[in-house]
């Protein structure tokens, strides 16, 4: 059996890292003999023509799609795409939105033909047992499916599997190289489920109320394992790393007696950390906690069954502070129970917060499908103003409450995001003027960097180049040596011609793309391939 697994587009300034959960998806199909591909239309350019180019080459028997609420639509367009070249092909959808919208989504979307619920390893394995079979997809646990236009769903698959015995993530399918290249951090987990019941999140219904850790050793042996592959920073995925404090600490001391040097981040709790435990994980290398307040209302963070209160947060806050952890805090603006006042109340404690030395942010209320907030809508006295899931983003007003339109509960992040806008212009006008701090420089440098090679991904600038040998010898009887070429003059001529290319779609001076191209070389995240009739050009895929 042959599968290609999609990752739909999303932006890039939702920061993303190399797609963690397909990777594991396309890990499960590899040990039930499948012969697996992933196309990452993240950082990949997507045509029709190029899905078709695809699938003559590959073949596959299933295609099959990730997708969280917000990049549902993207998913399922191009299974429509696919269903339109290659009818005979079986479609398949994962992945928290399709988990607890599954009979909805395939009763309204005929090109689609299953999902996956829940934690999809063990599914996936024995759906495709049953299929090599030509048996009965029914009997598999954690699917719904289309049978002569009924649409089954089989038994409910617990969240049980034994995450100690999970392989490794498929990461030798993913282009690696270019997320790398972008700057961007890799993720993993130590762990999966959640023991809170918040309303407007589905991580415990996902992965479980128990939670079940990995082993230590393979957590860090994975750790080495890509910091090996050059990435700045891991960020731990876990619902909660700071769930049980032994684990944390079990974690942190073999990364210690390792003596290896990585930066890694994690998602926590302000009742579940205390100053021992902080100074364990910044000695282990952890650079930053991200913490979850969502209001500052004590009635809101009742009503969400959030279990913490305004002095646990600040005590948090200012144990991060004492210990010198860099941290971050999420709000969420439209909560059951918000009012301008309360927006106001959340406004100030992150003030408070910040003065601490923990930044914050701002995210607005998505009710995502399997979430209370969005089965009892009413009660909580929320208006779901659409189901356009394009816009269930986090930064778009999709409810409003009795006392808090749409447009007042926007006003929030549209400030944060002119705010950091203008930080960037301000480092640009200190720029031209020499009064930037090298760190400055630095910052910026990055972001136009990784905004330069994005649009060469994105543009497909390098997979589609090439110099010829023409060109070459062009370049270097131009340099004047045309007999006795080295590598570092050839390496310049590709560089000229590519910043020749890119300047003609991408709006940065020809110095800019010029800096950032040869970066890239520099760095070993640009290669070329030379031979006597061409010069092929790609991006670097690290090895461990």
């Amino acid at each position: 059996m042959r599968v290609l697994l999609i990752n739909p587009f999303y932006p890039l300034t939702e920061m993303p890292s190399p797609p963690l959960g397909l990777a594991y998806v396309a890990s499960a199909f590899e040990q039930a003999g499948a012969s697996v591909r992933i196309l990452d239309l993240v950082v990949e350019p997507y045509s029709k023509e190029s899905l078709q180019d695809l699938l003559t080459a590959f073949q596959p028997d299933m295609v099959g799609a990730t997708s969280v609420t917000m990049t549902f639509d993207a998913a399922m367009s191009v299974l429509r795409d696919v269903k339109e070249l290659a009818p005979a092909i079986t479609t398949m959808m994962g992945g928290p939105h399709v988990s607890f919208y599954a009979r909805e989504t395939l009763s309204q979307n005929p090109e689609l033909d299953i999902c996956v619920l829940g934690e999809g390893e063990a599914t996936v394995a024995e759906m495709v047992s049953q299929l090599k079979s030509g048996g009965d997809l029914s009997l598999v646990p954690g699917m719904a499916f289309r049978n002569h236009g009924e649409i089954i769903t089989t038994d409910t698959r617990p969240p049980n599997f034994d995450v100690k015995k999970l392989p490794l993530p498929a990461r030798h399918l993913l282009p690696l190289g270019r997320y790398r290249a972008l700057g961007l951090a890799i993720s993993m987990i130590t762990s999966r489920g959640c023991p809170f019941q918040c309303i407007f999140c589905v991580g415990r219904k996902m992965s479980g109320a128990k939670v079940r850790y990995r082993d230590p050793v393979s957590v860090v042996d994975e750790m080495a394992y890509l910091h090996a592959l050059g990435f700045y920073q891991i960020n731990i995925a876990d619902d909660l790393f700071t769930a049980k404090k032994s684990h944390c600490f079990a974690v942190c001391e073999e990364i210690i007696a390792r003596n290896l040097h990585v930066k890694w981040t994690a998602f926590s709790r302000a009742n579940t950390i205390n100053r021992p435990l902080l100074a364990k994980l910044k000695q282990a290398g952890c650079i930053q906690l991200s913490f979850g307040f969502e209001s500052a209302n004590e009635e809101i963070l009742k009503t969400v069954q959030k279990r913490i209160n305004r002095e646990q947060m600040l005590n948090a806050a200012e144990m991060c502070r004492a210990e010198g952890m860099p941290a971050q805090a999420s709000f969420i603006y439209g909560l059951p129970g918000e009012t301008p006042e309360t927006i106001r109340e959340t406004v100030a404690f992150g003030e408070k917060i910040n003065a601490l030395g923990t930044t914050y942010g701002i995210h607005l209320l998505a009710p995502f499908p399997g979430t209370l907030v969005r089965d009892q809508a009413e009660r909580y006295g929320l208006k779901i103003l659409t189901d356009d899931w394009s816009q269930y983003t986090a930064n778009t007003a999709i409810v409003e409450t009795p006392h808090v339109t749409a447009a007042e509960l926007e006003s929030g992040p549209r400030e944060l995001e002119e705010i950091a806008v203008q930080q960037v212009a301000d480092i640009q006008e200190r720029l031209k003027s020499g009064a930037a701090t090298e760190e400055e420089k630095h910052n910026l440098a990055k972001l136009e960097r990784m905004d330069i090679f994005y649009q060469m991904m994105m543009l497909g600038l390098i997979s589609d180049s090439t110099m010829s040998g023409a060109e070459l010898k062009t370049a270097a009887h131009e340099a004047g040596d045309e007999k006795n070429l080295t590598r570092l003059q050839l390496q310049q001529n590709v560089v000229d011609q590519l910043v020749n290319t890119a300047a003609q779609h991408i709006r940065y001076s020809p110095d800019k793309l010029r800096q950032a191209i040869a970066f890239g070389f520099q760095q070993n995240m640009l290669a070329y391939n030379q031979t006597d009739r061409q010069c092929r050009l790609s991006w670097v895929e690290p090895a461990a």
